[in-house]
């Protein structure tokens, strides 16, 4: 019988040590990161105010969720080089040679300027639900037919750098939430086709970083509640006359209460 408690005990002690490790591992790599953050304004954090003198025109805020893991975190060392109004081409060109084969953790957001998501928006606030459809339906023939492609060119390009690296791809929020009678401004319809564009757009991006080996960090329904025309507070700016930059961009809050808890949990 006392073996048997002692072999127990033995086991019992082995389980929780093993937990423990498995539990500070992420930890541990987490410390040790050599952390690059590439990508566009909702990685750059364009919106969340705080933005750093050295990124000028590319808007790179300390609230942007690659920021805020670096702040929280404490990676070995830490770049982000996204930008504002950046492509996928623009990442290919401009961003990867940030990489290098020491890089052990990559965010990636992009895909939304490839397919003129600042030119829909401004043809769906002029131009009426019939132009703001069709604009919409011209997008997501460009997703389906050219974006996987370019995307597939932007991942096979950070692999090469950084074949060691963890790699999460970070998606875009869902603008509206729908059915709310006093809403004003665009028309349920627009509305409706415009959440239809975003969910095609981060679904394509979730197949092609799949599809690449990568993690996908989907944003959308940590956005539920907080979307414009919903009742909670606010994590996306509505149209901004004064500053039409940050316009449908995610706030400070929208940046560490949407993005940077799903960036951080598939980050590992």
């Amino acid at each position: 019988m006392r073996r048997f408690r002692l072999a127990t005990l033995a086991l019992t002690l082995a389980s929780s040590l093993g937990v423990m490790l498995a539990l500070a591992t992420p930890a541990q790599a987490a410390a040790a990161d050599r952390y690059i953050a590439l990508g566009d304004s909702y990685a750059s954090g364009v919106g969340a105010d705080s933005y750093t003198s050295e990124s000028g025109s590319c808007m790179r805020s300390n609230n942007a969720y690659p920021a805020l893991y670096n702040t929280n975190i404490k990676p070995a060392s830490y770049r982000s080089v996204a930008c504002s109004g950046a492509t996928t081409a623009d990442v290919i060109n401009n961003q990867l040679s940030a990489l290098s084969s020491t890089t052990t953790l990559v965010s990636v957001t992009i895909g939304g300027n490839d397919i003129g998501f600042s030119s829909i928006m401004t043809t769906c606030v002029l131009n009426g639900e019939a132009q703001c459809i069709a604009a919409i339906q011209t997008a997501e023939n460009k997703v389906r037919a050219e974006l996987p492609g370019k995307l597939a060119n932007v991942y096979n390009g950070i692999k090469s750098r950084s074949p060691n690296a963890r790699v999460v791809v970070v998606g875009y929020p869902v603008f509206y939430q729908l059915g709310n009678p006093i809403c004003v401004g665009l028309t349920e319809g627009s509305r409706a086709k415009i959440n239809e564009g975003i969910n095609l757009l981060d679904d394509t991006i979730r197949t092609a970083a799949t599809s690449a080996g990568f993690k996908f960090a989907d944003v959308r329904s940590a956005f539920v509640g907080h979307q414009l025309c919903s009742g909670g507070e606010k994590w996306l700016h509505a149209l901004n006359f004064l500053n039409l930059t940050i316009s449908y961009h995610p706030t400070a809050a929208g940046q560490s209460g949407g993005y940077y808890p799903i960036f951080r949990s598939t980050a590992g």
